[in-house]
Parts: C-alpha cells; structure tokens; sequence
C-alpha cells in the first residue's frame, strides 16, 4: 500500500510567540509538527503495520522543514519530500499548496493520502479538500476511525459531538482528529535509523510548475493577538433595573447593539 501523510510545520503554541507589526518574530517562535499531521502520521504507521506498504510524508515549505521531516522519520514513515517553496511561494496560501501537492501526486501512484484535519495556526482546513478535489478523488474529514478492507474502506467521523460512519474505496483522502490514536514519540533508535531515510527534496519545476500557477489567492493583512478579556460585572438590584443596566452596558462599553 502507497501511504502518503501531507505534513505542515507550525509554530508551537505552547511556547511564547511574539507579535511585531502584525507578524510573527519567526526567530522568537518555536517550530513543530502541526498537532493534527502527528495523528495522521501515527495511523499511516498502524496502517502500515497491518496491511505493508510504505509510508512517505511530505510538506510544502523552505528548508526549515527538514527537521520537522526527520521527526516524522523518526517516528515511523520510510521517506520524506520537501517541496522547497521559499524562494517561489513566500506568500503561498492553502490554495497554493493544494496545487503544488497535486502536481506532486500526479506524477506519484497512491492508495491513501492522510493529513490533520486543521493546522493550528491557520485553521482553516482547506488544504486536505482542495487536494482531493484537484486530484477528483473521495475524502473524509474529522476521521476517529478507519478500516481498510482490500479496496472497501469504512470510516467514523466526528460530527458535532456525534458520530457518522461512511463507506467509500481507495484511493481516498482523510483528515485526522483529535481520538483516532495517540501518536508515539520517537525512540533514540528512530532518531538515528532517521538520519539514514531518504528525504527528497523538489523545486516547482520539478513538478512542471510554476509561480503563476501556484500563486495564492488570498493575502493576510494582519496577525493579532485576541485582547486580553476584562473581568465580569455583577448586576446588582431589582430584575428590572439589572435589564436597563445590561442594556445601557450592551449599548455604550460593549456596543453590539
């Protein structure tokens, strides 16, 4: 089995970040595994274990990259391909490396792409989605579940606090969340057989694209922190007189209505 896991290096909001004139201090900002990509790395290996094949993880970035990929060898994948986009996509979106993924699998056989269902600092989730629509396959988002049977796949997925199960077939994409596993760290062994793995790294000519084709769709204008939140009044007083103080609150300092 063909096992892919779409990677996306974040910064780790467990650590301090610093804001200056609506951009993150990268040199202040600690780097990760996006949370949600560990998920999807940690199945590919179940998968992996259960059915054979081979697992390559691949990520769309500059050079940095590269330490979050040995990570991700580290903790079990065979191979790892950085999509150098630095000098081409400084200003990529989620729309953007959609594209850049789908050339890259157009010229790669696969059964299964995985990836996390978010990434921390964006949010948005458009990147698993896009790519399968790029590349007209099925997807599934949210998964808790999977079970691979030959070409017959059954899936359970988070819905709103409840759980939906669907049916497709490969070749598919889904996007893991939070309860499909829980993703191991990698041992001193991995670490060093990591060093060793093949990591490949790719140019956007090299999937016979360029910066046009690639270019974003969308700019982000600022990046702020949320304001710090005030503490709570207590209304005080008749039923009454605590509806016009809430009112007149509503109107004048929180100025929503």
């Amino acid at each position: 089995m063909n096992i892919y896991v779409v990677m996306k290096r974040t910064f780790d909001t467990e650590e301090k970040i610093v804001m200056k004139n609506g951009v993150i201090e990268e040199f202040e900002a600690k780097y990760v595994i996006n949370p949600y990509d560990e998920y999807a790395i940690e199945e590919a290996i179940l998968l992996k274990n259960k059915h054979g094949g081979e697992i390559t993880v691949i990520t769309v970035g500059g050079e940095d990259a590269e330490k979050e990929l040995r990570t991700a060898l580290a903790m079990g994948a065979d191979k790892a391909v950085l999509v150098n986009s630095d000098d081409d996509l400084e200003d990529g979106d989620e729309c953007s490396t959609a594209k850049v993924l789908s050339h890259f699998f157009m010229k790669n056989e696969f059964d299964i792409i995985l990836g996390g269902n978010v990434a921390i600092d964006g949010g948005s989730g458009q990147v698993g989605p896009r790519l399968a629509a790029l590349l007209d396959i099925s997807y599934v988002t949210a998964i808790t579940k999977i079970e691979i049977n030959g070409q017959a796949v059954t899936i359970e997925r988070d819905v709103e606090g409840d759980m939906e199960v669907i049916e497709t077939s490969l070749p598919l994409l889904v996007t893991a969340q939070q309860g499909l596993n829980e993703p191991r760290y990698p041992s001193l062994s991995g670490i060093m057989k990591a060093k060793k793995k093949p990591l490949l790294e790719l140019e956007l000519d090299d999937l016979d694209l360029d910066e046009e084709n690639a270019a974003a769709k969308t700019k982000v204008l600022e990046i702020y922190l949320m304001p710090k939140k005030e503490a709570g009044k207590v209304l005080k007083g008749e039923v009454h007189d605590q509806v016009i103080e809430l009112l007149n609150l509503l109107k004048k300092e929180a100025k929503v209505i």
